[in-house]
Parts: C-alpha cells; sequence; structure tokens
C-alpha cells in the first residue's frame, strides 16, 4: 500500500515543488492550505503574505496540474491565539517575539500535523529547507541544516519532537533554490517565478505596532526614555515600539553619542538607552526548551549557537540547568540579545536544540 502525505501548500513555489517530487515518488497525496486569517479583516495586502485568495488560487491550480485532491483547512481560531496573541502579548511584555516560529510550531507541526493523523494520513510534507534523519546509534531522528544554506530553515524548526520528525517530509532539504525554480518552471506551475514571502504574514508595511494597537484597540500610553542610571533622557511613544538594539527613531541622543534601545520595562512603562557597546553581553537563559539530538545535556556542552535567524553561528557553551532551561555562555560578547527570540545550538549541521530567551 503506497504511503500517504498531507502537502501544505502555502501557494508559493517551494511547497508547490514539494508537492511534485511527493507525488513522483508515489505517494497518495492530497494538498492543504491552512487558512490563518482573512487579510480583508486585519487590513492587510494581499501582496507578500501568506493564505490569500490569490496563493490559495495558486495552490489549487498547482494541485490540479499534478492530480491531487486539494483542501483548505481553517484553522484561523489557533491562529489567532497561538500566534497573533502571542505576537501581541510579547511587545507588551517588553519582548520580541518571532510569530515564524510560532505559526510553524503550533500550526503546521500541531495541528496539521494532527489532522493528517484523524485522517489516516502517514506524512506532513512541508516547502522547508531542512533534512530530516535516522541516526541508528542514537535511535533518535535528527534536524539537519538545508545543503542551500542561504535558504537554510532549521532555525525555525528547532522546536520538533522526534515524533513529528518522523511523520515529516521535507524534500527540498538537499536542494538548490534554483533548481527548485527550474522544476516549477519546466512543470508551468503558476507560481513559478512568484517572490518568496519576506515580512510577518499579518502586519502590513512592517509596521507591527499599527497592528497591535489595530489589533486590541488600545493606544499604549508614552512613559520615559531612561539610561543606565535611571537618569530620564526624554519621552517615549509606547513601548510596544521599541525593541533591543534599535537606533531608528528615538529622537533622543546621549552626549552627542549614537544611542540605542537596551531594555524595555513595561512595569514602570520605560525604554532604557545606552550606547552601542552597552548592547553586547556573553550570557543568556533559554526557557520553553526542546532538544532533538540529545535527551538532555547532562554536562556542558561545545556548541554553535545563534540568536536571530540571520545571525552566523557563535563557539558557546551549553549548560542545561533543568528540565526547561539552558545557559548559553558565548565565547565572545554577542550584540542585541533579546527577550522572546530563540536561540539555536548546532552541531556542524545538526540541530541540538533550542529555546526562547529570558
Amino acid at each position: 500500500m503506497n504511503k500517504k502525505a498531507v502537502i501544505a501548500m502555502s501557494g508559493g513555489v517551494d511547497s508547490s515543488v514539494a508537492a511534485y517530487l511527493i507525488v513522483n515518488r508515489g505517494y497518495e497525496c492530497i494538498g492543504a492550505t491552512m487558512k490563518l486569517f482573512s487579510n480583508d479583516d486585519i487590513g492587510v495586502s494581499k501582496k507578500h503574505t501568506c493564505c490569500s485568495a490569490e496563493d490559495v488560487e495558486d495552490a489549487r491550480s498547482v494541485a490540479y496540474s499534478l492530480d491531487i485532491p486539494y483542501y483548505v483547512f481553517n484553522f484561523s481560531d489557533s491562529f489567532k491565539e497561538k500566534v497573533i496573541e502571542k505576537f501581541v502579548y510579547a511587545y507588551e511584555n517588553g519582548m520580541t517575539p518571532n510569530p515564524c516560529i510560532d505559526c510553524n510550531r503550533y500550526l503546521k507541526f500541531e495541528k496539521l500535523f494532527l489532522r493528517a493523523k484523524e485522517i489516516d494520513f502517514d506524512y506532513v510534507v512541508t516547502g522547508h529547507y531542512a533534512r530530516i534523519e535516522y541516526d541508528n546509534e542514537k535511535d533518535r531522528y535528527l534536524l539537519k541544516k538545508a545543503v542551500d544554506k542561504t535558504k537554510d530553515q532549521s532555525y525555525v524548526l528547532y522546536f520538533m519532537t522526534q515524533e513529528q520528525l518522523k511523520h515529516t517530509l521535507f524534500p527540498l532539504g538537499g536542494m538548490e533554490k534554483v533548481e527548485v525554480r527550474k522544476i516549477a518552471e519546466d512543470r508551468g506551475f503558476v507560481n513559478a517565478k512568484k517572490h518568496d514571502s519576506q515580512d510577518i504574514c499579518f502586519v502590513q508595511d512592517k509596521k507591527y505596532y499599527n497592528f497591535i494597537e489595530q489589533f486590541t484597540g488600545k493606544t499604549y500610553p508614552e512613559g520615559y526614555f531612561v539610561d543606565l542610571n535611571g537618569n530620564v533622557v526624554g519621552r517615549h511613544n509606547g513601548i510596544i515600539r521599541y525593541t533591543i538594539g534599535q537606533r531608528r527613531g528615538l529622537g533622543v541622543s546621549l552626549s552627542n553619542n549614537p544611542t540605542f534601545v537596551l531594555s524595555v520595562n513595561p512595569e514602570k512603562n520605560t525604554v532604557t538607552l545606552g550606547r552601542e557597546q552597552d548592547l553586547y553581553s556573553k550570557t543568556l537563559i533559554a526557557k520553553n526548551i526542546n532538544l532533538i539530538s540529545v535527551e538532555k545535556i547532562s554536562e556542558p556542552m561545545r556548541v554553535k549557537a545563534k540568536v536571530r535567524y540571520r545571525q552566523a553561528e557563535q563557539w558557546a557553551t551549553a549548560t542545561q540547568l533543568d528540565n526547561d532551561t539552558l545557559m548559553i555562555e558565548f565565547d565572545e560578547p554577542q550584540r542585541a540579545v533579546t527577550k522572546g527570540q530563540a536561540v539555536v545550538l548546532y552541531d556542524d549541521d545538526i540541530v541540538i536544540g533550542g529555546g526562547i530567551i529570558q
């Protein structure tokens, strides 16, 4: 009996080619687009977003060309709770979230994963650039970087469990992006030249604070900019407008030096400013951790780590403090380590695991 796979189809070129490759491997497939929100409802342009009406039609067109059934699953309630409300909560509490990680974690690899199990399908397939391998010695599934390092998405997948890795396929992990585009063009897919989505899908024009105010109906009060000694140096326009390392839009200069956001204090409604050298730190604590290549870190481990998606990996030592806490000590101070972002640990191409910076 053929293996059965649910293809997560966003309407983009990557998931479309992933579907093509899995169909060609002889799997019994269905295509599925997750309806996460109504663009019109939240005032988002249909360009450069996912799950717009245009994206659904593109996904449907590809599924039709591959002769596989196609469905739209409405997960908008879960998306609101697990992604949008968490996004708003983070900014209200002085953190900077990564909603793409939450969307992958709670929608693709929770809701869609459970839906696949409910309908008795063996795998969920996505267009992520990452690889999954089984290690016989460790008796564990491993998450590895993609062959195309410029497109590698292992950072946003660090949360995957052994069960999820066992029932997930990433057919693009061993390919270069140019190969993927060529397959789409050769097959005549309607989205072969479609641009990759770059921005947060539910935020218009990158102005996340406008979205938060619209979504909550709140106006966030002004407060004080303070320096490291607690001295008032100006007024801010509401804490949701500021993230660690921010320089633009402050309207304040300390002693005529370039000035940056160092921290946000929601209890006091203050934003601390300082110089660039004040942004650097060597140690962080991460919670809500997930380990993939090992069951636990029983003694300090040498790793490479990164604290944001586009950062180059840095040498560090990881120590597991308890079941849900990691301490990461970097060899060199790191700039703008930010609460709410993920720290992900690597051993060469293998993802050791990660957690959320506290």
